[in-house]
């Protein structure tokens, strides 16, 4: 998956002569939390809500907003912006883009073409919102999350038994985080699994692999599974 695809665009953006106010209004008015800062069409820096707040001064804290937006009326951009800033290419993975943001300790990246013009930017938000969107979580259904030797038949196994069921997939998430080794896990959403059929189909899944939780989103309920057959719900 590529950032052109999942960046917003166009970028809201603020240039380097307008006032800490300007950006402040900006901010609030898109519910953002950066502002690529522009000049002469180029990029030059970044100003954060961060930035803001801190140039507010005790102002805010203390609750005297006017006081603190004549102040930051009288800050200029380039002055508390923070210049040369990190950004990303267009044709990045998303994997790429999350190991600059985590390397940089920030929140939000613009996202520039070959020419480094920019074209949008993308942020830790679009990224908690891709996830959400990947494994279908707005349209419910039962999350799986089992545990299966490390080998190429073994997803296909598992999902072709809950096909037998009657169970639609709507996403699958495969990785050896935190698996015992020469292990991998599997988590499953899947959707159109009715109660008599899903306590047929934990007892199958057993025999071919380690279920170690569903999680029942229309029922609201979760069930763990330890040793043997005992089971631990929860309601959510």
């Amino acid at each position: 998956m590529l950032v052109m695809n999942w960046m917003r665009q166009p970028a809201i953006t603020i240039d380097a002569d307008d006032t800490a106010a300007d950006a402040a209004f900006l901010l609030q008015r898109h519910e953002i939390h950066m502002l690529p800062v522009m000049q002469k069409g180029a990029l030059v820096g970044i100003v954060t809500d961060r930035d803001i707040k801190i140039a507010s001064g005790p102002d805010v804290a203390s609750g005297n907003f006017e006081k603190a937006h004549d102040r930051l009326s009288e800050i200029s951009i380039k002055d508390i912006m923070t210049p040369d800033p990190v950004t990303v290419s267009l044709n990045f993975t998303l994997e790429e883009t999350v190991e600059k943001l985590l390397v940089h300790h920030i929140s939000g990246l613009p996202v520039v073409d070959r020419q480094q013009k920019l074209v949008g930017v993308i942020t830790r938000s679009d990224l908690f919102n891709l996830i959400l969107i990947l494994t279908g979580f707005g349209k419910k259904g039962l999350q799986f999350t089992v545990e299966v030797g490390d080998q190429p038949d073994r997803l296909m196994v598992v999902t072709d038994i809950m096909r037998d069921y009657g169970g639609r997939i709507s996403s699958i998430l495969s990785t050896n985080e935190r698996a015992d080794k020469g292990k991998r896990r599997l988590y499953i959403r899947v959707f159109d699994i009715d109660q008599p059929s899903l306590q047929h189909l934990k007892k199958t899944l057993k025999e071919k692999a380690s279920l170690l939780y569903i999680v029942d989103y229309k029922n609201k309920k979760r069930e763990f599974f330890g040793e043997g057959e005992s089971t631990q719900n929860e309601n959510i």
